[in-house]
């Protein structure tokens, strides 16, 4: 099955550029920021970023890049 362009994943993802996001990595680390880039392999620039482990937040960066093939998925919503 092939998506239109306009509904690619990473289509959605440009679409929240200077949004908050989270960023959930394949070594179980989140990283919250405002995204201030992205590009079509999904690597991403967030800026006033804070790491998190197990829900807890355990270290602040300023403009971080998160390469693409470590992420495991992004949340574009802030949960309620």
């Amino acid at each position: 099955m092939q998506l239109e362009p306009s509904k690619k994943p990473v289509n959605l993802l440009i679409k929240k550029v200077d949004q908050e996001v989270a960023v959930k990595l394949k070594n179980h680390l989140e990283y919250r920021g405002k995204m201030i880039d992205c590009d079509s392999h999904m690597n991403l620039i967030l800026q006033g970023a804070t790491e998190y482990r197990d829900e807890e937040p355990s270290a602040n960066y300023g403009n971080i890049i998160v390469r693409g093939n470590n992420v495991l998925y992004v949340c574009i919503e802030r949960p309620i």
